[in-house]
Parts: C-alpha cells; sequence; structure tokens
C-alpha cells in the first residue's frame, strides 16, 4: 500500500505564498489522480485541488486562480502551490490518492494520516 507524507505547512500572512509538498513511498500511478484537501476546525473535510495521472488539474472556486498542483512522477511527489492566502484557508491540509469510478473521483481509502497544518494570519 503506498504511504502518503504531507509536509510544507506553516505559518504565513495573508497575501502570503506556501508550496505543500506530498511524498509517496511507491508510485502514484497505482492511483488513477492525486488530490489535495483541507479541514477547518469545526468544519468538513473539503476538496482543494485533483491533477489526473495525465495532467489535467481541477479545483473549486474557492482556491481557483490562487492554487497550482503539480506533479513530478519521477519523484512520486505531488505539488501544491498556495498563492495569495487568505485567513480562510487556514485548515490542516492532506494528500490523498483518488479513485475514478463512475464519473467521479473518490479517496482511494477511509485513511486520513496527520496532514500539514498551515495558518493564515490576518
Amino acid at each position: 500500500q503506498v504511504q502518503l507524507v504531507e509536509s510544507g505547512g506553516g505559518l504565513v500572512q495573508a497575501g502570503g505564498s506556501l508550496r505543500l509538498s506530498c511524498a509517496a513511498s511507491g508510485s502514484i500511478f497505482s492511483f488513477n489522480a492525486m488530490g489535495w484537501f483541507r479541514q477547518a476546525p469545526g468544519k468538513q473535510r473539503e476538496f482543494v485541488a485533483r491533477i489526473t495521472n495525465g495532467g489535467w488539474p481541477n479545483y473549486p472556486d474557492s482556491v481557483k486562480g490562487r492554487f497550482t498542483i503539480s506533479r513530478d512522477n519521477a519523484k512520486n511527489t505531488v505539488y501544491l502551490q498556495m498563492d495569495s492566502l487568505k485567513p480562510e484557508d487556514t485548515a490542516v491540509y492532506y494528500c490523498k490518492g483518488l479513485t475514478y469510478s463512475g464519473g467521479s473521483y473518490y479517496p482511494s481509502d477511509d485513511y486520513w494520516g496527520q496532514g500539514t497544518q498551515v495558518t493564515v494570519s490576518s
């Protein structure tokens, strides 16, 4: 089973940038796509970004134009470049392998690791 480890979180002022990394213990092609999710205190986990094995990205409107997902297949690593950060981006960020089924992508399993904390101060 491929293990994923997130890193790169931290404290940043509003308007600043961070780059998150997700290192996989095996091939990220074992999934149909890779995704980033986040969960803020007291809120449900939400989708942040997705990149298919073909390199096609997808974002929700809340981060579109500010966040960029990318992947280095040779390094089995996925990145999330976050620019123009806002206080509402504060959350724990998680990387997940995704499975494609019935026209949608889903987390490949129910295990959510520790993630990496992103805190944006106003």
